[in-house]
């Protein structure tokens, strides 16, 4: 990696990874995984193109396109499209190098790859978006396929988006297959999709209660700070209202709303903040109006991290390094127990850090933490399950999807918790690390794959 230019993004997620494995006696026991590691870490290919697409002035415009086809060796690429101005190459190697073993880790034959471009959506108008979609699936089209690499929608992309994609991609190809997932219920998409990763989070938050209280314990009457206002907050916090808990905060890229009342944020204000988000708009220009201000403060410029007060359960669900060293150790004063990554890499080194110095669970102040390659596997997980039901032409209701998308959350945090016991012993009155254990467990189920298939030796 030393010849590359910096990828910053990249370099964290890598040496995240590296450092569990490292840290552990996996290398000890098979030597061979370091051979592993240098070829999963390279993508087994980028393809990189401009986008041209005209405005409402009948002007042209030009954005970068990306599509980083990482890992196949347990099935066909699969990974987001995000539309930002933040885009760039580092940011997308990251985000596919997670999808890689978040992939492997929901027991799916997945493999992982990430995309998009420094499109911004907002303030562009519906004819605008349809045109840059239509332009980018133009050339996006040209490499993918439902048995080749399978996209869906991220940051910037929608089921809107995802539907004018789709249909870009059916004009070039004639064909109606299963090629991304996000799609619309009536044609092709699987119920709970938009749901999946924030249910997703919450069920596995569920599994760390369970198992730290030995099972007394639940989300009822816990409180739960979150970040982020999108699909995945707001179906997390939908979740943990449903189950007794209380949602303390939300937020946007401009500031965060905190709960003023006993009983938090409530389903209602969620319903507008969707309507809200689906416009593109801010939290701010709700945040002071009557169905509000009696209910939450907004703070402007700020993440609800350090304006909670007592708190038992965060669940960063916004973009990456969202929780620096400080507002963790901020989280762990105030009696947070429980932190998961709804979001990828939620969390910056110094974050994680504090977290895991803190898993002693005789110590007054204790906290658990899950990565987000474990916890919000739940939304790849339910492309997947779209993926398995476009290809048999058949379509599952709504229950029949949760309960699967409840036993995968179960099984990503038992293979996660079992993998850190067997690679990394615990020093006396600590929880296993979820962060080594699903690191390894997603790692060594890849190189086991691309060792079968030649890809190294």
């Amino acid at each position: 990696m030393t010849n590359l230019a910096s990828e910053p993004e990249f370099e964290q997620a890598y040496k995240e990874l590296v450092s569990s494995l490292e840290n552990s006696s996996l290398f000890e026991k098979n030597p061979e995984y370091k051979t592993a590691l240098k070829v999963c870490s390279i993508p087994e290919r980028i393809i990189q193109f401009r986008v041209v697409w005209e405005d409402d002035k009948g002007q042209l415009q030009v954005n970068r396109g990306y599509r980083v086809q990482f890992n196949s060796a347990l099935g066909p690429y699969k990974g987001g499209l995000r539309f930002h101005p933040t885009v760039n190459l580092s940011v997308l190697k990251f985000l596919g190098f997670e999808q890689i073993f978040k992939n492997a880790l929901t027991g799916l034959n997945m493999g992982g790859g990430k995309g998009g471009a420094d499109f911004d959506p907002k303030g562009k108008s519906d004819n605008e978006i349809r045109r840059f979609c239509c332009a980018f699936m133009s050339e996006l089209g040209k490499h993918i396929g439902a048995d080749t690499d399978v996209p869906a929608g991220d940051i910037g992309v929608s089921g809107r988006e995802i539907g004018w994609l789709f249909g870009q991609y059916k004009k070039q190809t004639k064909l109606w297959e299963g090629v991304l997932t996000g799609k619309g219920g009536s044609w092709g998409g699987s119920l709970i999709r938009p749901e999946a990763t924030g249910y997703g989070v919450v069920y596995y938050v569920e599994h760390m209660i369970k198992y730290a209280s030995g099972g007394t314990e639940s989300f009822s009457g816990k409180k739960v700070t979150i970040s982020g206002s999108g699909n995945v907050a707001q179906y997390a916090a939908l979740k943990v209202i449903e189950l007794g808990g209380t949602v303390l905060s939300l937020s946007d890229s401009q500031g965060a709303i905190i709960a003023t009342t006993p009983q938090g944020i409530d389903p209602e204000m969620i319903e507008i903040i969707a309507k809200l988000k689906v416009d593109r708009k801010q939290l701010s220009e709700v945040a002071h109006t009557s169905a509000f201000s009696s209910k939450v403060k907004y703070i402007d410029g700020a993440r609800p991290w350090l304006h909670v007060g007592q708190v038992d359960v965060a669940l960063p669900s916004a973009t990456q390094n969202e929780v620096s060293g400080e507002e963790a150790e901020g989280l762990i004063a105030a009696g947070c127990k429980f932190v998961a990554e709804g979001s990828n890499m939620g969390c910056t080194k110094d974050a994680i850090d504090a977290f895991e110095a803190h898993r002693n669970f005789k110590k007054e102040k204790w906290v658990w933490y899950a990565p987000g390659k474990a916890a919000n596997a739940g939304g790849v997980a339910v492309s997947g399950l779209e993926m398995a039901q476009n290809s048999a032409r058949i379509k599952w209701t709504a229950e029949e999807v949760d309960e699967k998308l409840k036993l995968i959350m179960k099984n990503c945090f038992e293979n996660g918790l079992q993998t850190a016991k067997t690679y990394v012993t615990p020093k006396e009155d600590e929880f296993p690390s979820l962060v080594a254990g699903s690191n390894i467990a997603g790692f060594t189920k890849v190189a086991a794959a691309m060792k079968d298939q030649g890809d190294w030796w």
